[in-house]
């Protein structure tokens, strides 16, 4: 099933992540996909705050993987790690087998950035989450080989661009396997913004949108 979302700023795509946070759980894989600066730290660094992880989410870039303890004394405590990996350099499921991944599945939250085609092994259930930024996409750099490793209008710290703060953002979420077996995902949009959901054909929810175009 398929679900799409609007935000119109960074901090609304934070806040998004924010809310699908509250539904994940230890062992839950995310992939996110999209193109140069599309957004897809921006999303794990919501992710990260709502789980209540050590903070300074980053794109993980030539450390491949970043493992992000949960904090005691954060929103969640005793909720699972963060483990963020970068995929984009990783061009097998071999090559991911590599890096261990399974040891950290069942403690964590594993999001891939780039892991489409890559990472679907590792569990039976698993989100994908493609981001789209509608204008300002960062352009690839000579020296990082056309990598977004510092997304457009994130600061190397991770912070974001208050330039970059309004531009609006697309995610389209699909859920795969078991686990997501007849999860609504409208919720995401948040209460206070008036989302509402598109049926498609046969009935079928399929898209959620938010009217107003941003998230809280």
């Amino acid at each position: 099933m398929d679900w799409k979302f609007s935000t119109a700023t960074a901090e609304g795509t934070q806040r998004l992540a924010g809310n699908l946070a509250r539904m994940l759980e230890a062992g839950d894989l995310v992939i996110l996909s999209g193109g140069l600066g599309a957004g897809k730290t921006t999303f794990t660094q919501g992710l990260g705050r709502s789980l209540g992880v050590r903070d300074g989410i980053i794109s993980p870039t030539f450390v491949l993987v970043r493992i992000h303890p949960n904090l005691p004394d954060g929103p969640r405590p005793g909720g699972p790690d963060l483990v963020h990996v970068d995929a984009y350099r990783l061009g097998s499921e071999a090559e991911i087998d590599d890096i261990d991944l399974e040891n950290t599945m069942d403690s964590a939250v594993t999001v891939v950035e780039w892991g489409t085609g890559r990472v679907e092994h590792l569990s039976a259930s698993w989100l994908e989450i493609e981001l789209d930024r509608a204008t300002g996409a960062a352009s690839p750099r000579a020296d990082d080989g056309g990598r977004d490793d510092v997304p457009g209008g994130m600061g190397a710290d991770g912070s974001i661009d208050e330039d970059d703060a309004d531009e609006p953002r697309t995610l389209r979420l699909r859920a795969v396997g078991p686990r997501w077996d007849g999860v609504d995902f409208s919720a995401l949009a948040g209460a206070s913004n008036d989302a509402r959901a598109v049926y498609g054909a046969g009935g079928t929810k399929g898209m959620a949108e938010s009217s107003k175009g941003d998230v809280e």
